[in-house]
């Protein structure tokens, strides 16, 4: 099979195409490169072997031209985990192989592919993190694995009077936004531009594979996440929430009427995102729930040593102070400059 690069965005049968995956993922789809192109300018180059019509290799990159980091292959930027698809292991190296060489035709720096234990496993991974996903079911039944102290925080926000609404309008991105922003500030991070947000309500939202969940108290918005679904899957993709109200536990009633909404309308799984392997609050927190855990690397090529190399993570460092410290509109201008550098 000869491989051949593909732009999600102007293939007309592409996410019909991914759906008929036996591992259907919404990062394979255009809608995912739209949300990635229009808010960063990054070029899709998804390698792809197909026999007929059928995909029996799949790497989606985006390619992240910059004058800070350089031109590099990133699968996929601003995206926890992305497995290479493929239908046959034995097909994986001669593929990857090729898919390498194209990188360096371009001149890129390196190849990062987020996720692939199986198929990459006799490589050296460049950072590990957490994964934690939860299978859904009967909410009864959910509810009786969770930890004692999560039920209690969920009657406890009940009886403070937090409600739980779904929201997808323009005004609840916003308010989302809004609350980003603050959390980021306390977390040492710049938020992602305004224009991004907006692209995800654009693109995922509004083509109903997404939802904005929101917890109230006394009618003001103290927490709120967004939830992406694909097929049978969902990914607690962002959350954020009013530090002042945190002793409410509205985000843990948050989290359990998404899980009650989506085992209603017979979702399979829920995928929390990653975790750092240091984030030990963060581990326990999703445990909670009665996730499943495992571990899963990132791989990252080097094309100037030709070999897969380690890297740190570049999430923590000593710029987390100088973040917290930044006025917010100067940590919202910086994040609107860094994150197409960063990917």
């Amino acid at each position: 099979m000869d491989m051949k690069i593909y732009d999600p965005q102007e293939e007309t049968q592409w996410d019909e195409r991914i759906a008929q995956l036996d591992r259907p993922s919404l990062f394979y789809s255009s809608l995912w490169a739209a949300v990635l192109h229009d808010s960063y300018q990054y070029r899709p180059i998804y390698f792809v072997q197909r026999q007929g019509e059928a995909i029996h290799f799949l790497l989606p990159v985006m390619e992240i031209s910059s004058r800070i980091t350089g031109r590099r292959g990133v699968s996929l930027p601003f995206t926890d985990f992305c497995d290479p698809y493929v239908i046959d292991p034995i097909d994986f190296e001669p593929a990857i192989s090729e898919a390498i060489e194209l990188g360096k035709q371009r001149g890129w720096r390196s190849l990062e592919i987020r996720g692939g234990k199986t198929l990459l496993k006799n490589q050296l991974s460049s950072r590990q993190y957490f994964q934690h996903q939860l299978n859904l079911g009967d909410p009864e039944t959910l509810f009786r694995n969770l930890k004692s102290s999560t039920q209690r925080n969920i009657r406890k926000a009940r009886k403070n009077g937090v409600v739980v609404r779904f929201d997808n309008s323009t005004a609840a991105m916003e308010d989302f936004y809004r609350l980003n922003c603050l959390t980021r500030k306390k977390h040492g991070l710049p938020p992602q531009p305004i224009s991004f947000f907006q692209n995800v309500l654009n693109n995922i939202i509004r083509t109903n594979h997404g939802v904005i969940a929101q917890a109230t108290y006394h009618n003001k918005i103290i927490a709120a996440a967004i939830f992406f679904h694909f097929q049978k899957s969902v990914v607690y993709k962002y959350g954020a929430s009013d530090i002042d109200h945190l002793p409410l536990r509205a985000n843990n009633l948050l989290m359990w009427e998404a899980i009650a909404h989506f085992s209603g309308r017979n979702f399979e799984q829920l995928d929390f995102g990653k975790t750092e392997i240091a984030n030990e609050g963060l581990r326990k927190y999703k445990l909670s729930w009665g996730a499943d855990e495992k571990r899963v690397p990132y791989y990252k090529y080097d094309y100037q040593s030709n070999s897969f190399i380690q890297d740190r993570n570049k999430e923590s460092g000593w710029y987390n102070a100088v973040f917290k410290k930044m006025p917010l509109p100067l940590l919202k201008l910086t994040g609107a400059l860094l994150y197409k550098h960063v990917g």
